[in-house]
C-alpha cells in the first residue's frame, strides 16, 4: 500500500489526499508527504495508523522529512506504526491540546478517550456531555459492526484561532456494504453510505430502529450536527465517499435522506476496506448543543416511526 500526505488535507480538500491512495500489496506500507511542510486533518492519520497497524514493522516505509515529522512523533504514529522516528524532540503536555492517536477495542478503551476529550473542548460540563454521547454512539458503530480485529483508531486536536475540534476515526474493518447488506438490500457502497446515514438503519437487525442496545443512530446524529451547525462531515468506505457541504440560507430542514442535504460524492475512489470518518466541530456553537442534540433525537424517533409505518402499510393485504 502507498500513501502521501500533501500539504494540506483537511475535509474540504480530502479528494486529493484520497486520489493518491495506493491499496494493492496489502502487507507493505509506504508513506511519503510534502517535503517542506503539511497541515493534515486528524482523520489523515488515523486512516495512516489503521493501514499500518496489521503491516509488520519491517515492511513499512515512511519517508518523511525531519522538520514534518515532528507533528507525526507528537501524534503518535511512529510508536503506533511499530517503527522509528529518528528524531529527539521535547515532550509537551497534550491535554488540552490533542488526543494522539489510540486505539479503541473495548468499552473500557472508550470510557478513556471520552474522560481524554474533555479538556480538549474548553467547555462547560453541560455542554461537554452532549458531544461525548455523541462521539459515543459513533465509536461505539465500529466496535459493534465493523468486526475489526483493531477496532478502531481515533485522534483529535484543537485549534485555539478557530475554536474548533476536529476528530478522525478510522477502521479495516468489513466495511459499510458488508455490514448494512445482510440486513438491507444495496447496490453499491455509495448507497450503502446512503443507508448508514439514514435514521434507524442498523446492519445488525432488520427490525426498523434497531433495538435498544443498537439503534442506529451514530452516523446520523453526527452528520445531523454537522449540518446544523455547519460543520464538514467526511464518510468513506469501500470505493465511495460522502461529504457535507455547508447548507446554504438561515433556515434549517432536518432529512431523513441524506442525499437531500447539500454534499458531494464520490463512487470510484480508491478502496478502503473498512471505515473512516472526520467531523470538525466548532465549539462557538455548542452553546444550544443540548436542546440541538434533543430536537435531532426526537427528529430521529419520527423518522424511524415513519418508516417503520410505511413498512407496515406495504405489508397489509390488499382487497380487490
Amino acid at each position: 500500500m502507498k500513501i502521501h500526505i500533501p500539504n494540506s488535507a483537511f475535509l474540504g480538500n480530502i479528494n486529493h489526499f484520497l486520489s493518491r491512495f495506493d491499496p494493492s500489496e496489502p502487507e507493505k506500507l509506504e508513506v511519503t508527504a510534502h517535503d517542506k511542510w503539511f497541515w493534515v486533518h486528524p482523520v489523515v492519520l488515523s486512516m495512516i495508523a489503521a493501514l499500518g497497524k496489521p503491516v509488520d514493522p519491517g515492511n513499512i516505509t515512511c519517508s518523511i522529512a525531519a522538520k514534518t515529522g515532528v507533528y507525526l512523533e507528537r501524534m503518535g504514529l511512529y510508536s503506533f506504526l511499530g517503527i522509528g522516528s529518528g528524531l529527539n524532540i521535547e515532550e509537551h503536555e497534550a491535554a488540552g491540546r490533542f488526543i494522539p492517536l489510540t486505539q479503541i477495542k473495548t468499552s473500557d478503551d472508550l470510557s478513556r478517550f471520552l474522560t481524554e476529550l474533555v479538556p480538549l473542548l474548553h467547555l462547560e460540563p453541560e455542554h461537554v456531555e452532549p458531544i461525548q454521547y455523541t462521539m459515543s454512539e459513533l465509536i461505539r458503530n465500529v466496535l459493534e459492526h465493523s468486526k475489526s480485529p483493531d477496532g478502531a483508531i481515533v485522534c483529535a486536536q484543537y485549534f485555539k484561532k478557530t475554536n474548533t475540534i476536529r476528530i478522525g476515526i478510522a477502521d479495516r474493518g468489513i466495511g459499510i456494504k458488508a455490514s448494512i447488506e445482510g440486513a438491507y438490500p444495496v447496490d453499491d457502497d455509495l448507497g450503502a453510505l446512503g443507508k448508514a446515514l439514514t435514521p434507524g438503519i442498523t446492519g445488525t437487525t432488520t427490525k426498523i430502529g434497531g433495538t435498544a442496545q443498537n439503534a442506529g443512530a451514530g452516523l446520523f446524529f453526527i452528520k445531523t450536527i454537522a449540518y446544523v451547525n455547519q460543520d464538514p462531515f467526511f464518510l468513506y468506505s469501500g470505493s465511495a465517499m460522502y461529504k457535507l457541504l455547508k447548507r446554504t440560507g438561515s433556515s434549517i430542514t432536518l432529512r431523513a435522506n441524506p442525499f437531500n442535504d447539500r454534499h458531494s460524492k464520490e463512487a470510484n475512489m480508491p478502496y478502503w476496506q473498512g471505515v473512516a470518518v472526520g467531523i470538525d466541530l466548532a465549539l462557538d456553537t455548542t452553546k444550544e448543543f443540548s436542546g440541538l442534540l434533543k430536537i435531532i433525537r426526537n427528529f430521529y424517533f419520527e423518522a424511524v416511526k415513519e418508516n417503520k409505518d410505511k413498512k407496515t402499510r406495504m405489508r397489509k393485504p390488499k382487497f380487490i
